[in-house]
């Protein structure tokens, strides 16, 4: 039960720090034509953070709950950095 919870957290993170890069660049056409882009891209997250932690939850969450939430909290970060990085702005960041 706490891979869907923590995905969609991930997922909402993501795309709200993402959002927020865009934003500041002035990239896109407007909100809701970006959403859209958003949309999809928060989708995609969250079901790569479902599978993340699914998985860390699953086996390692067997011996050690501690590890687990670390594990997945720490993969969490590195989801939502390289999401960001990779998705930034086409032309870098100099806004």
């Amino acid at each position: 039960m706490v891979a869907p919870v923590a995905a969609l957290g991930t997922a909402v993170l993501g795309t709200v720090l993402l959002s927020a890069a865009w934003r500041a660049c002035d990239v896109g056409v407007n909100a809701s034509a970006n959403g859209f882009a958003l949309l999809m891209y928060g989708a995609l997250l969250a079901l790569l953070a479902a599978g993340w932690w699914g998985v860390l939850a699953g086996y390692v969450g067997r011996w050690s709950l501690t590890a687990a939430l670390a594990g997945g909290l720490i993969g969490s970060a590195v989801m939502v950095w390289v999401f960001v990085a990779l998705l930034r702005e086409p032309a870098g960041y100099t806004c």
